[in-house]
């Protein structure tokens, strides 16, 4: 499976993009330049040189061409982009990963998008794709350290049941990760608004913080 990440040369996208290839993903990172992305992929690269990890660089159309598509642009230019590839994107399981807040004074804030939440956003703007909420709890220090696991859920929304499955899996190829069903994408603004909770608790613990659910128990998914 090839995993593209439009916008994939930030902080999250770069992390993400390296944490999905050394788990055996082959991963494509996207920017509106090639050069960008070519700089970020050879970062990776020369940080991790005993990985042996398939990724490379793309500009953002090449990125959006593959099996699975990972919005990492950040929050005010993801339904943009999903819309400026729409066509590429038809059909295609499109997760999104961006929180839309604002940070003011020591407190950061949620920010309310038109349509409730920038998911809802994403999937008006690529309405043949198969949005799935993932990835916004991850610390993407945390995330890049590749000799570490991730002690975290990942919850999971989407209308789309067989998109939810397809994101599971790969959620759970990393390891220390567990996917959670949250539903369906009514509940992306919940899990979108809760990332301010976390970067809050960092702040003032001076730490970052991952999300653990306790009381489920075996594979949450088993019922499904």
């Amino acid at each position: 499976m090839r995993i593209g990440l439009i916008g994939g040369t930030g902080p999250a996208g770069s992390a993400l993009g390296a944490r999905l290839a050394s788990v055996g993903y082959e991963v494509v990172i996207g920017s509106r330049t090639l050069e960008r992305a070519q700089e970020v992929c050879a970062q990776v690269l020369a940080k991790w040189p005993d990985h042996s990890l398939t990724i490379s660089a793309g500009d953002n159309s090449a990125a959006a061409k593959c099996d699975v598509v990972v919005l990492a642009t950040p929050w005010d230019s993801a339904a943009s982009m999903a819309k400026e590839f729409a066509v590429e994107l038809q059909g295609k399981v499109l997760i999104s990963m961006a929180n839309a807040l604002i940070r003011v004074g020591h407190e950061f804030q949620p920010l309310l998008p038109p349509r409730g939440s920038i998911a809802a956003h994403v999937q008006a703007s690529a309405p043949s794709s198969r949005v799935v909420v993932a990835f916004h709890h991850l610390p993407a220090k945390e995330l890049g350290q590749l000799f570490e696991p991730i002690d975290s859920d990942v919850l999971i929304c989407s209308d789309d049941i067989d998109a939810t499955k397809v994101v599971a899996e790969i959620v759970d190829k990393i390891p220390g990760c567990r996917s959670l069903d949250a539903g369906e994408l009514s509940n992306a603004l919940a899990i979108e608004a809760f990332t301010t909770v976390l970067l809050q608790l960092n702040v003032r613990y001076k730490t970052r913080v991952a999300l653990r659910l306790t009381g489920i128990k075996g594979d949450p998914r088993a019922s499904a």
